[in-house]
């Protein structure tokens, strides 16, 4: 079966949208009324202009050297307004729309995209990215003026050094303001140029204050990631793929590390990849459960580390 079909077998069984999901929206929603919370934040999650998705998924479908080489059908292969319903049903109250560019002059374009879906979609954290190229530090400032509140980074896909010296004024200007990046940095589900935990830990002797969110745990570098989180404290590893059946499969996260990952508890992030991930949501969900690390660093993780990063209300302002 091709990767295409086999994404729209994933779709006619388990629906999309408001359509079909409905075990799995209960699922959901068991999992985080069971820790007594008000739902979920998960700070890593795509939304783009509807071409330049569908090209992702594209490229998605064609087991390209950045999927490793892996099949990996797209589960949530719906339209936006089908997507936005999905994730709302399963009690996810702030996502962002983690876009990238991977070239030169897409950036501002893209940002300019992210500013009107932030207005029509009051319950996404309104997302930007960036590239090093002329005139970055420019149009980061106008992003972060328009109200941008995290940023995305992606040096695999960008095929970019993160410590380059056309981004050194950017990070200093989200160090200041202290708004987060969201970085895929790590060499996961295959190696760029610019991955691995060397040129991320270049950047952060530089900036150390900058809020930094390393997408994937840094998969597979992650005890690498690990030991830069222990020695920075505004760098952030989020939850996205990791320990599903499908990433451990690619990448184990080695169990002698949880007790470093319990101990920073309070900067782990719920992450999911959503709609871009090759089996249901629930999964990244019981994943994190069966670590067993416990329901307050479940609590902290999938809720309250999210709301705390940007200013969300927790749940005891909730009730």
């Amino acid at each position: 079966m091709s990767p295409r079909s086999s994404g729209v077998t994933v779709l006619s069984v388990r629906g999309s949208g408001t359509e079909g999901t409905g075990e799995e929206i209960l699922a959901v929603r068991r999992f985080w009324e069971r820790l007594g919370l008000p739902g979920l934040v998960d700070v890593h999650t795509h939304f783009m202009p509807e071409r330049v998705l569908r090209k992702v998924w594209d490229y998605f479908d064609g087991l390209g050297p950045l999927t490793g080489g892996l099949e990996w059908p797209i589960t949530y292969r719906a339209d936006e307004d089908q997507r936005l319903a999905t994730i709302r049903e399963f009690g996810v109250r702030a996502f962002t729309a983690m876009l990238y560019p991977h070239k030169a002059g897409m950036a501002r374009w893209l940002n300019s995209w992210a500013v009107d879906f932030a207005r029509r979609t009051p319950d996404c954290l309104h997302t930007a990215t960036l590239f090093p190229e002329p005139g970055v530090e420019a149009y980061v400032q106008e992003a972060v003026e328009q109200g941008a509140r995290v940023f995305k980074a992606h040096v695999q896909v960008g095929a970019y050094d993160p410590a380059d010296e056309l981004l050194d004024p950017v990070w200093g200007l989200l160090a200041e303001a202290g708004v987060p990046v969201v970085m895929h940095c790590g060499s996961g589900p295959a190696p760029g140029k610019h991955t691995g935990p060397g040129p991320v830990a270049r950047v952060l002797a530089r900036h150390p204050r900058l809020p930094l969110v390393v997408a994937h745990l840094g998969m597979p570098e992650y005890e690498d990631f690990l030991d830069l989180a222990e020695r920075y404290g505004e760098v952030r590893l989020d939850t996205t793929m990791a320990f599903t059946d499908f990433s451990e499969r690619l990448a184990p996260f080695p169990r002698e590390a949880l007790p470093r990952l319990a101990g920073l508890g309070n900067r782990i992030l719920l992450g999911t990849d959503f709609p871009n991930i090759p089996y249901r949501y629930v999964d990244q969900l019981h994943a994190l459960e069966r670590l067993g690390l416990g329901d307050d660093w479940l609590r902290a993780v999938c809720h309250g580390n999210g709301a705390r990063l940007f200013g969300l209300a927790q749940p005891q302002e909730l009730s």
